[in-house]
């Protein structure tokens, strides 16, 4: 059974108008550390604002992007909102994962490119399927769910995508992990929409798992 890497391609949106600039790449750094980490990939902020990130699992893709763009909103300076643009491309695991020119990284710069153009803050292109209208559909949802959030929910979205136990942690955890009660972390998890963002999460990561590419893709 074929093997599906995934890579992100990001950049910081309007970075040049962020105060702090060290800050902010330390976080970004910080972050693509922890989740390569965590996923076994490999992550590097480059050209300043620019982002990438390899996985050896597809299926991780979308929740790896979220968890990014949690981290950047949750540490977003008073007056300015902190936020990334990610292109995720899926294809076939090829030797040298890590390889810039690989497939399957030139198709997540090029949707990078093409996101840019457009009010969109996320994009998913899978290379060995046809185009599924429904999957977009899917992905402005979680878009616009993102734009939407304040630091308060970034930041328990963000713990609820990083804890290392199997099972859903639960509101009281992230209230003792917060210093705060347990409904105001139910406050905030519904002011993220969190039960929507984990249901599409959880769909994505079954759609994106590996398996054998789609018939109904393109063919050679």
């Amino acid at each position: 059974m074929p093997r599906r890497i995934a890579v992100l391609t990001g950049d910081v949106i309007e970075s040049r108008k962020v105060a702090d600039r060290p800050r902010l790449y330390r976080r970004l750094e910080d972050t693509l550390a922890t989740l390569a980490a965590r996923h076994g990939g490999h992550g590097e902020r480059f050209r300043g604002d620019g982002f990438q990130l390899a996985l050896p699992r597809a299926a991780t893709a979308m929740e790896a992007a979220v968890t990014l763009r949690a981290a950047l909103i949750e540490h977003s300076e008073p007056h300015q909102r902190w936020d990334a643009r990610i292109a995720v491309a899926v294809g076939p695991a090829e030797p040298g994962m890590n390889e810039a020119d690989g497939e399957t990284f030139i198709a997540s710069g090029r949707a990078l490119d093409a996101l840019s153009s457009t009010p969109g803050h996320l994009a998913l292109t899978l290379l060995d399927e046809a185009e599924d209208e429904g999957l977009g559909l899917l992905l402005r949802f979680i878009d616009d769910l993102l734009d939407g959030w304040s630091p308060y929910a970034a930041e328990v979205v963000g713990l609820s995508l990083g804890h290392d136990t199997p099972q859903p942690v639960s509101q009281q955890a992230l209230a003792e992990r917060l210093g705060i009660s347990q409904p105001s972390v139910h406050k905030r998890l519904r002011a993220a929409r969190w039960a929507l963002l984990s249901d599409s999460l959880a769909y994505l990561r079954r759609r994106l798992d590996d398996r054998e590419p789609s018939t109904s893709g393109p063919t050679p």
